[in-house]
């Protein structure tokens, strides 16, 4: 089984290029409650990244911590070799982007305006809206399929509708990093192969790095290209969905007897969690 390595976010060997993303020995918590102590991750370049594991395992806190929406309470998250705490927020928001779990539109916006404002660190003194952020808004909205509400209210939107809206903005950033958070959440399944179609894309077309948290492993085994399996605050595997994804692995994380095969469609690992009366002895 592959285990997790230490992160190379920080300098490296020499003619070694770092990581752009990683976390280096950190502590996460809540209050006084430890989701995570002494955790170590690197992004790799270029990767679809998907996080996976159990309900309260960590992988969305973590997700916060690379976003900064969360300080640790011990070591650092490391952004093009700097902490990431000490980078002023527009610097931020235009090297790394983020599409949270559960998003709050501010009332009365529309649409277009909404998608318009991942537009906002690429403004300047000198350098006001331009037909060059008209054009990658208009392109973020046909990507997402959104097009049509452009002028329609954000808050009288369905939940799947308004997720792609949001995605669309995540994408008009245009960060060389993006960062998702359950982003199929809401929709149905037609929409959610839509969105992680798109976002393979975007890894592959576009060159972008993508960190996402998933609850399908089924989806995180298709699309990801780099698979991090967590459990109580620590990677238990990490590497390609073909190496790591195993029986023994889903079980240890997750406490799920099945049984792994080839997706027929295209040859990534298919979790067929056991029938019942089939479970005895498996454990």
């Amino acid at each position: 089984m592959t285990t997790a390595r230490e992160s190379t976010a920080g300098p490296g060997p020499a003619g070694e290029r770092p990581s752009r993303l990683g976390a280096e020995r950190v502590t996460l918590r809540y209050g006084d409650r430890a989701i995570a102590t002494d955790l170590s991750i690197t992004v790799p370049d270029d990767s679809f990244t998907v996080i996976v594991g159990p309900n309260a395992c960590g992988k969305s806190t973590l997700l916060r911590a690379f976003a900064r929406l969360l300080k640790p309470a011990a070591g650092r998250v490391l952004l093009d070799g700097e902490r990431i705490s000490a980078l002023p927020a527009k610097e931020l928001a235009r090297r790394l982007g983020l599409l949270p779990q559960s998003s709050t539109a501010p009332d009365g916006i529309t649409v277009a305006d909404l998608v318009a404002r991942g537009r906002y660190p690429h403004q300047g003194l000198l350098r006001q809206w331009s037909r060059e952020d008209e054009r990658v808004v208009a392109e973020s909205m046909a990507a997402t399929d959104v097009q049509a509400l452009a002028d329609r209210f954000v808050d009288e939107l369905s939940g799947g509708q308004r997720q792609r809206v949001w995605l669309a903005m995540a994408i008009a950033q245009q960060t060389p990093l993006l960062l998702l958070d359950e982003p199929t959440t809401f929709l149905d399944i037609a929409h959610q192969i839509e969105v992680l179609d798109l976002c393979a894309r975007l890894h592959r077309e576009q060159g972008r790095t993508l960190v996402a948290v998933l609850h399908d492993l089924n989806q995180a085994a298709r699309y990801a290209t780099h698979l991090i399996a967590m459990r109580d605050g620590e990677v238990v595997a990490e590497g390609p969905p073909g190496e790591i994804v195993t029986a023994e692995l889903v079980e240890r994380v997750f406490d799920l007897p099945c049984q792994i095969i080839a997706d027929p469609q295209t040859g990534t690992p298919l979790v067929i969690p056991m029938a019942p009366g089939h479970r005895s002895g498996t454990r």
